[in-house]
């Protein structure tokens, strides 16, 4: 199997069977015995079409003679990987991406004209790609849906949501936290450079580096000897805001992969209680495979639903943590595919979000503090849930914090981090405080 071959696989898998491509691409990348080259080529070429795909339709749409909806999905893909090619990889010579698109047409297609028609929609757009005029509506430009596009706008207006869309097509940067009980920043920086990693300082986030040219994470010495763990500077900023202390007990409600578990518990110096719970068993491995390798003891994984009370836990707890489910649109530059999901099942998402913090509210101590997450940017989804929990629960106030960096809405204590304005993920958190 060829890199263009997984990629279609993988693009076509999202369009008909709703796979994420993340998942999915891990998925073929383990059993197409591609080389690290083909892998990262096939990972560009998927992402880069999902980043794309309403522009790249929008171009071929004037090309093509046939809809695109008519056609099928293995040559519909084919030609989007095509387009793709020869409009943003330079180092992919036309000649070779109408090629391999037209050998792809030809295999997955049942119809024998795909071919030709694939190869004349793709040498019209060799021929025309430095003439083409850019789409003027923003979402068309950054691939974002007409739904997704009116909400932003509205919260932001035209022209930061233009900004915010553009940065949702961006690379997300790889964030090292440093694990400061095992080692410094200096010497996690020189480790890595011992490799080959380039590395530079987090803009405003101590013990945060950016890594870039890694080659693959668990092969490097200071990863396998648990010298840091990757995590986006938005979701530790909402630990950071949290302050946990050494001592604490803390509960993680919706836990895994674990990254806020292991901020918290570096935080407390290793000292106190973080019990990190999911309501996925199979998530339980990740956790604890997480906190051996970093040497955090005081962690322990066990399977929970956050909407389901658990006696044990009630007023147990001096910090409770509750990164809830969400609609995740604030992770668009990780998950590509992620704004083209059906808007409507998103509609019923504050209903869970609210019966969680419902539930694990109970678990926080009296003065003790309840952190409420989420990784969208919808104020559905985050703010509207804060106040309707606030005017439910009189016991709980919002508390202002400090964090690094610039934030506004510190004082009121409600952050929302934007990847446009801070580089972050789009990340929404809330700290509560119970009243003693």
């Amino acid at each position: 199997m060829t890199a263009r071959e997984a990629a279609l696989r993988a693009l076509v898998a999202c369009e008909q069977q709703g796979a994420w491509s993340d998942g999915f691409l891990k998925k073929i990348l383990r059993t197409a015995g591609l080389d690290s080259r083909d892998a990262a080529l096939t990972t560009r070429l998927c992402f880069g079409v999902l980043q794309n795909r309403l522009l790249l339709d929008y171009y071929l749409g004037k090309l093509s003679t046939v809809k695109l909806e008519k056609m099928e999905p293995a040559v519909r893909n084919a030609l989007r990987l095509g387009a793709y090619q020869v409009l943003s990889l330079d180092r992919v010579p036309d000649h070779a991406a109408v090629s391999e698109a037209v050998d792809l047409a030809r295999k997955g297609s049942k119809n024998p004209r795909s071919a030709g028609l694939v190869n004349g929609v793709l040498r019209s757009l060799v021929r025309q790609k430095d003439s083409l005029e850019p789409p003027e509506d923003p979402a068309v430009r950054y691939s974002h849906p007409q739904w997704l596009a009116d909400l932003f706008t509205r919260r932001l207006g035209r022209e930061e949501a233009t900004a915010l869309m553009a940065a949702n097509n961006g690379e997300p940067p790889t964030c090292a936290q440093v694990n400061t009980t095992k080692a410094t920043v200096e010497e996690v920086t020189d480790s890595l450079r011992a490799e080959g990693v380039e590395v530079q300082p987090h803009p405003w986030l101590p013990n945060c580096l950016l890594l870039s040219h890694t080659g693959s994470l668990e092969e490097l010495a200071a990863f396998r000897d648990g010298l840091f763990y990757i995590q986006d500077a938005a979701a530790k900023l909402a630990v950071l805001a949290a302050d946990p202390r050494e001592g604490m007990d803390v509960l993680d409600a919706c836990a895994a992969p674990g990254g806020k578990s292991f901020a918290a518990a570096i935080a407390m110096w290793g000292e106190g209680k973080v019990v990190s719970c999911d309501i996925h068993p199979h998530k339980m491995d990740l956790i604890q495979a997480g906190a051996k390798r970093l040497g955090l003891d005081c962690i322990t994984a066990e399977v929970l639903d956050g909407r389901e009370c658990k006696e044990e836990f009630l007023d147990g707890f001096d910090l409770v943590l509750a990164d809830v489910p969400c609609s995740g649109l604030g992770i668009i530059r990780k998950k590509p595919d992620i704004r083209y999901k059906d808007p409507k099942p998103l509609e019923g998402l504050p209903r869970v979000q609210k019966a969680i913090l419902d539930n694990v509210c109970r678990y926080v101590r009296p003065g003790g503090v309840l952190l409420y997450a989420t990784c969208t940017l919808l104020e559905r989804e985050n703010e509207d849930v804060v106040r309707a929990f606030l005017d439910k629960h009189k016991d709980f106030t919002l508390e202002r914090f400090q964090v690094p960096g610039d934030f506004e809405g510190a004082r009121e204590g409600m952050v929302t981090c934007w990847p446009h304005r801070h580089g972050t993920d789009g990340f929404f958190f809330a700290k509560l405080r119970r009243k003693a």
